[in-house]
């Protein structure tokens, strides 16, 4: 019979001092004490009420986030929450007084770099916070013992954490959100935030997915699969745009399955987007795999045909081998990805579909790999994503015949100089090529979801313009904007200041931001 110790935890709340006693050092110690009486005290003595100096929510937070744009969707979250409440947001980690790392498990080397900045923090005495997927996922490694954990699906409780652990508290937040039994896609959609890029909205629409891929660690913390409802997810979108933002991001571990488990589907929720989008904003889609893509291949050509969402799709390969295929359990096989890309291409003018790819998964032999090459060769994916296989523990491809380490780094070379072959842009340059222009960054914008570089002018930020291609590179290509060209502005509101909360008023913010200046001022010792 297994331990209580290893049993799974649902949830754990309790807030203990990493120098408690554990409940068994406590009952020792009971059978060890001998009573004895007290005398009374006659003389009046005063007592000296010593108040706790440190009072939440005035400190400073740096925050680091890994992985996807879903973690990343989750950051802002938690960024805008922790500063509605008061607490100032930094890009110094070393003014901060708590580091908030928000963790990614899907490779080892993200794993590493989380746990050597925990290390880090630790040797500079600072506080430590952690969330996202590895202590969700592996709450028990010897390297979080003692630290505050936020669940991925409590991330709305951030602040009750952020403000135990800058007392001195750990708290481990780790349950999953339910209503009446029924798992819910996580925590609130109209929480404050702060984007990191004001001009995009990342949109999480559901959490977990349908597959049990045999290499994948990210499903043993985000789980299966629970959709946001569709009216939830429009109110969300509206918010956006009618605070500046100009582009939708859809994201989650897998958003062709969206809705699957609360009887709807996603060309249902993209059209009912599409009625959100103002004139020139535009919706991305995120991530989804060939299954479930195939279920609305002709709908979904029609919604990447329009002209309020770009042109492009990411639809993970991983593999050409169906063998390969069959041991990742991916539920589909090579020819399902071809016809899911065929389908696209040829219905969808100029769409971008990007890939991932795995290099040396267990029991991949040479055939197989140049099975993903034959691939790569056959459609230049002007996006690919390539990594090299790491075995995560805890999943059934860890315990698989692993291939040698120096063919997974030769094959994972090999794919590279293959992609870097060839100039998927090329055709792009030609004379007076013409391109409509949206601008996301200061210094680069998007016209059918390719990077275009142009001369840095702020004035063209969140704006759309008219440029002409003059050079194309391996991931983007160079314009310049055209004299007399008009600037279109697609936002409906003027957007928000680098770091300001969205989803809170700023008389509101303002009113908790004087609180918080008073209670320090308080706390001054007096001169």
């Amino acid at each position: 019979m297994p331990s209580a110790c290893d049993s799974p935890i649902d949830d754990i709340e309790d807030m203990v001092s990493a120098d408690d006693p554990t409940p068994q050092e406590r009952q020792y110690a009971r059978k060890s004490i001998v009573p004895r009486a007290r005398k009374r005290n006659t003389q009046q003595t005063t007592e000296v009420l010593q108040a706790d100096s440190v009072i939440p929510g005035m400190q400073k937070i740096w925050m680091r986030t890994w992985g996807c744009s879903h973690n990343n969707s989750d950051g802002e979250y938690m960024a805008g929450q922790l500063a509605a409440s008061g607490y100032k947001m930094t890009e110094d980690p070393a003014e901060a007084d708590l580091w908030l790392l928000n963790s990614c498990t899907v490779k080892n080397p993200a794993e590493d770099h989380f746990r050597n900045s925990i290390k880090k923090a630790q040797e500079q005495d600072k506080k430590v916070v952690v969330a996202g997927c590895v202590p969700q996922a592996q709450p028990r490694m010897d390297y979080l013992k003692g630290l505050s954990i936020i669940g991925v699906q409590q991330i709305d409780r951030v602040v009750e954490v952020v403000d135990e652990a800058v007392k001195g508290h750990s708290v481990r937040l780790l349950g999953q959100k339910k209503d009446n039994g029924k798992r819910l896609g996580g925590a609130r959609l109209d929480l404050p935030k702060i984007r990191k890029n004001p001009l995009i909205e990342i949109i999480s629409i559901n959490t977990g997915c349908l597959n049990a891929c045999t290499y994948c660690k990210t499903k043993h913390a985000r789980g299966d699969l629970a959709s946001y409802p569709v009216e939830e997810l429009v109110e969300r979108a509206r918010q956006s745009f009618q605070e500046g933002v100009c582009e939708i991001w859809l994201t989650s571990e897998d958003t062709g399955a969206y809705g699957k488990d609360i009887g709807t589907d996603l060309p249902t929720l993209l059209w009912r987007l599409v009625e959100e989008i103002p004139e020139g904003a535009m919706l991305r889609l995120g991530m989804t795999n060939p299954p479930y893509i195939l279920e609305h291949l002709e709908e979904m050509s029609k919604i990447l045909n329009h002209p309020r969402v770009y042109a492009f799709l990411h639809v993970p390969v991983q593999s050409a081998s169906d063998s390969v295929l069959m041991d990742m359990k991916r539920e589909y096989c090579a020819d399902d990805f071809r016809r899911v890309a065929d389908f696209l291409k040829d219905k969808v003018p100029g769409i971008t579909i990007a890939t991932d790819i795995i290099c040396g998964f267990p029991g991949e032999t040479d055939a197989d790999f140049q099975e993903t090459c034959d691939l790569v060769k056959e459609y230049r994916f002007p996006s690919l994503f390539i990594n090299q296989f790491y075995p995560r523990p805890g999943t059934p491809a860890a315990k698989m015949t692993q291939v040698p380490a120096q063919v997974k780094k030769q094959r994972t070379k090999e794919l590279s100089t293959l992609f870097h072959s060839y100039n998927p842009y090329h055709h792009k340059v030609r004379r007076h090529s013409l391109q409509s222009l949206r601008f996301i960054h200061l210094s680069e914008g998007l016209c059918s979801f390719s990077h275009v570089l142009v001369p840095k002018r702020s004035e063209f930020k969140g704006k759309m313009i008219e440029v002409e291609i003059f050079e194309a590179g391996k991931h983007f290509l160079k314009g310049r904007p055209l004299d007399g060209s008009e600037v279109f502005t697609p936002s409906i509101a003027e957007p928000l200041q680098q770091g300001e909360v969205s989803g809170l008023s700023q008389v509101t913010y303002s009113i908790r931001l004087c609180l918080c200046l008073l209670c320090q001022l308080l706390l001054e010792p007096q001169r």
